[in-house]
């Protein structure tokens, strides 16, 4: 895969270029071959090639010199062999203007090379699929290819490289002026340095993965107990290979310049949003996509969910994509306004029909895709119609890239660990007090405590029925997170559950939780005051369950 083509500048000084009179050609994308091999006839340019670059030149007119030719020694090992030999790279290593160097290219009668123009095995395409297996991406290794882009760029005074068919024009227009400058062989080495390293890095990812050096993700119906990590070790090194995928208009603030990248070839989750339309996506609008992106996720049935400074204000499943908009959109409906909403399935013509109420505005929808009855609706019919964005993200595991890590980024260094994406299985849980909770509840605690885990910590969700009602985020007190969110959810706390992403650590939240009517409590446990909050619960007559498992989220 070429790298991005940055256009060499109008002005480059066209002084003293250094003549293009012997080029090397091995490529295996043959795009763009034609317009080539007419500038490099028109110039009379002698052309060393090799196997199927060379019968691809010879098919559109060009008299070409085989490598074996000009090392005297056969292609062999089928393929692996034919480029690398003094007379290839000492043609290309040599210093133009040291005598001893030019002294013993002479003696061994090595002809110079002015230019190289490879582009390398598609590695990075070929791993991506399913099917492909071990023998196949090693046979995909380049070897002698990134030796000749290497040996030309660290020789870039007196050699010109061009790596991908997009600087074909380039090159054409050096060869019609007659030589390249030292200002484009300097940009061309260095985005052959930049294109060498991608395809070490997409090489190195996948040997790790190969040697088990990176552990697959623990299985999502099966979480590890508390303490257990989700796989093996982390990597003690690995490398990314970032591009920059879409220009922001400023950071956080205005004064902070920002944009987002992507590791090569990553095309799930925010890597491969796709926006159709709305004013350009900001770095905030991007924090809430993606917490409210992995909160639908990790929800099997219809689910919608909406985000407010990177937190759930709403979150609900229904039987219906449209009937779980609803009842997110009314679980706090003053932070839903100016939100970000994602939902789990296709967004439909009845979820548009309900954002179109009076006083509900939205800043960006997230589906996995949409009907275009509801991209009609949303985009002609609100006041905010121009500026609401409609993003679709593709599913898909977004951690493969990145082996299976989730990064952050703090003060000179990243942060590494595995996702907190596994699904929590309550067949696990302990019911810890002497009252158990209604069999009913069970699948009420269950989403309370998946939904807390994306809230901030310390975090509490109420929830009445499979619906977020009050939320306590980023609180330094964990009673001040309860007294949050059960003031949120005021009366529709009681028969609901509420859920600590934590342990409590003192009982001083139970009285809050009872006097609430919160009909069941699920927590992590751990606390070495677990005796006194268990005691406070029974006396309070509320069921309690321990699931082993803390779900921090800062």
């Amino acid at each position: 895969m070429s790298t991005p083509h940055h256009a060499l500048p109008p002005t480059v000084p066209v002084a003293d270029p250094i003549p293009l009179r012997r080029l090397l050609v091995s490529v295996f994308d043959k795009a763009g071959l034609d317009q080539l091999a007419t500038a490099l006839k028109s110039a009379r340019i002698e052309v060393v090639s090799t196997g199927g670059t060379a019968r691809a030149l010879e098919a559109h007119g060009v008299e070409v010199t085989d490598v074996a030719a000009v090392t005297g020694f056969p292609e062999i090992l089928d393929g692996r062999v034919k480029t690398l030999h003094p007379n290839i790279f000492a043609g290309l290593l040599y210093r133009r203007d040291r005598p001893d160097d030019i002294d013993i290219v002479a003696r061994h009668g090595i002809g110079p090379i002015d230019a190289v123009i490879v582009n390398l095995y598609p590695f990075e395409a070929i791993v991506a699929q399913p099917d492909c297996r071990p023998a196949d991406a090693i046979e995909l290794i380049d070897i002698g290819g990134p030796s000749l882009v290497r040996a030309a760029a660290k020789n870039h005074a007196f050699a010109a490289v061009v790596t991908g068919p997009d600087q074909y024009p380039d090159l054409i227009a050096m060869i019609a002026r007659g030589g390249s400058t030292i200002v484009e062989r300097r940009l061309l080495a260095a985005r052959a340095f930049e294109r060498t390293a991608a395809y070490d890095t997409a090489i190195a990812a996948w040997m790790a993965r190969h040697a088990g050096l990176v552990a697959e993700p623990a299985p999502r119906a099966l979480p590890p107990a508390t303490g257990t990590p989700d796989a093996a070790p982390l990597p003690a090194r690995f490398s990314l290979d970032l591009q920059e995928r879409l220009a922001l208009r400023y950071g956080e603030n205005p004064h902070q310049s920002a944009a987002l990248y992507a590791p090569a070839g990553a095309r799930v989750g925010l890597a491969g949003l796709k926006q159709l339309c709305g004013k350009e996506l900001s770095y905030n609008n991007l924090l809430d996509l993606d917490g409210a992106t992995r909160l639908a996720g990790l929800l099997e049935p219809p689910a919608a969910i909406v985000v407010k400074h990177t937190n759930p204000c709403g979150a609900a499943t229904a039987s219906t994509i449209d009937g779980a908009l609803a009842t997110a959109m009314a679980a706090d409906p003053t932070s839903a306004f100016g939100s970000i909403v994602a939902v789990n399935r296709r967004f439909d013509r009845a979820c548009a029909e309900l954002l179109l109420q009076p006083g509900l505005f939205v800043e960006v929808i997230a589906a996995p895709a949409f009907d275009p009855a509801a991209v009609e609706l949303l985009t002609t019919k609100p006041t905010w119609k121009a500026s609401v964005r409609l993003v679709e993200v593709p599913a898909g595991d977004p951690w493969e890239p990145t082996h299976g890590l989730e990064l952050r980024s703090v003060a000179g260094a990243i942060l590494a660990q595995r996702p907190d994406d596994c699904c929590d299985d309550p067949a696990t849980w302990k019911v810890v007090t002497k009252k158990a909770p209604s069999p009913e509840l069970t699948p009420v605690l269950d989403f309370a405590f998946t939904v807390v885990r994306r809230l901030t910590s310390n975090a509490i969700a109420v929830c009445q029925g499979p619906s977020l009602v009050g939320a306590g985020i980023g609180q330094t007190s964990r009673v001040d997170a309860t007294r949050i969110a059960l003031e949120k959810a005021g009366s529709r706390a009681r028969g609901g559950v509420l859920a600590s992403d934590a342990f409590f650590p003192f009982a001083d939240s139970i009285p809050l939780i009872a006097r609430a009517g919160i009909a069941a409590i699920v927590q992590p446990g751990g606390s070495k005051r677990d005796a006194e909050v268990i005691a406070a619960a029974d006396e309070a007559g509320i069921p309690m369950v321990f699931t082993a498992r803390r779900h921090f989220r800062h």
